[in-house]
């Protein structure tokens, strides 16, 4: 009796579903003429290949530890980006320093080399003005290091482009880039008012923001009316956020929405309210703020030459928490000094002129002050000339920088003032002249954190003042790694420029008695490093200038001798990423 063989058919997968390795094993074993293979043959293809096939791929995925899974849609393609590309000697720029973004070491000596990390920021800065979109290849890369670098997300993002964002959507790791989309860009067009209310009520929180912003530098107006469309249903946290947003383009007409919010249910929205209301000098906040300051503060002139007497308020009253006076005052502090502060800090400026008889801001500040509340008195009026962006108060209070007395001066003890804060409201060129002559006065001790706000590249007479100091800290015989943060903003602020006449300052210099030991070598690294940084930036610069048809002397041929300037020893680095 002939017994036949019936090849058995497990059920097959769909064709976008992968078999499991033991159907795939147990197939093999008994033969595709006794086992149908549980996969689909493509047209034309024997059963036993197709078995191969899939055990083929499902050999890579098992090696490569993957899970079978269906197979998904394929993604849509990239957007296109219609920016020029980079020129060739910029690209490999970028593509040299996204690859040595892991810094110079932990080591505590950093030798001659520039410090790509730091040029990093400063090339995609540059890189934004030129209007270039980033390379393909390099858009992973630049991804990782704005994913490792919050500060150098708004410029690596814009370099980056609409083909970042269709990358961040694939990839979990770089979801940020899909949160820090902003500016006007992401304003829908003018004539599609429906996008705009679909995004505002439909978004993640930071596109509203986004949204909010862009709209509020557009058309302020309308910006509020989107706000005030959904106030009343966001949550406290969003609320300030939100409210935050009105700062940089504060009008006037913002004035009734921002009375409405001091009796909001949460407190730091209040707060953030009068704050936006007291720096709208004619508002009525403003004004309810003056008439209560000015009670507290006024000429005396029984004692002969006229003296500032301060009478601090004796309570805080609920119109007084309504506009934003926190009645607790910190720890150490006492309850009238802070309810007076709070009140001078929301005054007008201006209304203190007619207050004093006329007197213009600096013949204010030198008064005299009565009863030991000076400090107390001018720090209100500091944080007041911050909050107002008033120029000529700040001048007065910021006073001469050269004066002999003049860094105790601006900064008695007990002092909660900040010159950082009141040289960003001077302008650019002014504020470095000041910050210039402080440094030649007083040294670099103090002007560490005024020399971040200056503009960069750093004008003269500022960067010669920087240098200059350095310079004596050396023949003095100082610790050159006290110096190493100042050193550090040289390199990414002074102008290229003054590289050829830093080349002096590049030599070892005999130690002076009682200096650190092996502290002119250290020296002499350091300056090094600087000049090699400024030469590099400069190279940089230029590389961003594409170079005339078929000519191989332009930007592009600097880059292997800046590159040898880049390592120590001069030793050029690996080979070029093409």
């Amino acid at each position: 009796m002939t017994r036949t063989t019936t090849p058995t058919s497990p059920a097959t997968p769909t064709p976008t579903a992968p078999a499991p390795w033991s159907d795939l094993v147990s197939a093999a074993l008994l033969g595709t003429e006794r086992r149908t293979p549980p996969v689909a043959a493509r047209p034309a293809q024997t059963a036993a290949a197709a078995l191969l096939d899939a055990a083929a791929v499902s050999t890579v995925r098992r090696r490569a530890a993957l899970r079978p899974a269906p197979a998904g849609e394929r993604p849509a393609p990239a957007p296109a980006d219609p920016r020029p590309p980079l020129p060739p000697a910029a690209r490999r720029r970028l593509s040299l320093l996204l690859a040595d973004r892991g810094g110079n070491g932990g080591g505590s000596r950093r030798g001659t080399a520039p410090d790509l990390t730091e040029l990093l920021p400063q090339w995609l800065a540059a890189a934004g003005t030129y209007g270039y979109r980033a390379p393909e290849a390099l858009l992973p890369a630049l991804l990782d290091a704005a994913r490792a670098r919050t500060d150098l997300r708004p410029a690596a993002l814009a370099l980056a482009g609409p083909r970042a964002l269709w990358l961040a959507r694939l990839n979990d790791e770089w979801k940020f880039a899909l949160r820090g989309t902003g500016g006007p860009s992401a304003l829908p067009g003018d004539d599609d008012p429906e996008a705009v209310r679909r995004r505002w009520e439909e978004g993640l929180f930071a596109e509203r923001v986004a949204l909010l912003t862009a709209l509020r530098r557009h058309d302020p107006a309308a910006g509020l009316a989107l706000l005030t469309t959904t106030w009343s249903t966001e949550r406290a946290e969003d609320r300030l956020m939100f409210l935050d947003s009105l700062r940089e383009d504060l009008a006037t007409g913002d004035e009734p929405f921002l009375e409405q919010a001091l009796s909001d249910r949460s407190r730091n929205v209040r707060a953030t309210a009068a704050e936006l209301l007291s720096a709208l000098p004619g508002s009525a906040l403003a004004a309810r703020m003056a008439q209560r300051a000015h009670t507290c503060i006024g000429l005396d002139r029984t004692a002969g030459a006229p003296v500032i007497a301060v009478e601090a308020p004796h309570e805080c009253d609920m119109g007084m928490q309504r506009d934003g006076v926190a009645p607790k005052p910190p720890s150490g502090r006492g309850e009238r000094s802070w309810w007076l502060s709070q009140l001078v800090e929301a005054t007008p400026l201006d209304g203190w002129h007619a207050r004093f008889g006329g007197r213009d801001a600096a013949a204010i500040v030198a008064l005299p002050v009565g009863d030991d509340w000076r400090t107390e008195l001018h720090d209100a009026w500091c944080r007041a000339a911050v909050r107002q962006r008033n120029a000529d108060w700040a001048r007065a209070l910021l006073g001469a920088p050269a004066a002999p007395s003049q860094a105790a001066e601006v900064t008695p003890a007990g002092s909660s003032r900040d010159l950082t804060k009141l040289l960003t409201v001077l302008p650019e060129d002014e504020r470095a002249r000041w910050v210039a002559e402080f440094i030649a006065a007083h040294g670099l001790s103090e002007a560490f954190r005024m020399l971040g706000v200056c503009a960069v590249p750093w004008a003269e007479p500022l960067g010669g003042a920087v240098v200059d100091a350095l310079d004596i800290a050396r023949d003095a015989g100082s610790y050159p790694w006290s110096f190493s943060g100042v050193m550090g903003l040289a390199e990414r602020c002074l102008d290229p420029a003054a590289a050829d006449r830093l080349d002096m300052l590049t030599a070892v210099t005999d130690e002076p008695e009682g200096a650190s030991p092996g502290s002119g070598g250290y020296w002499s690294e350091a300056f090094q490093r600087l000049v090699g940084t400024l030469r590099l930036r400069a190279t940089m610069r230029r590389e961003f200038t594409p170079p005339p048809a078929g000519d191989t002397t332009g930007p592009g041929a600097d880059l292997d001798t800046a590159a040898a300037a880049a390592t120590p020893g001069g030793a050029t680095p690996g080979p070029r990423v093409p």
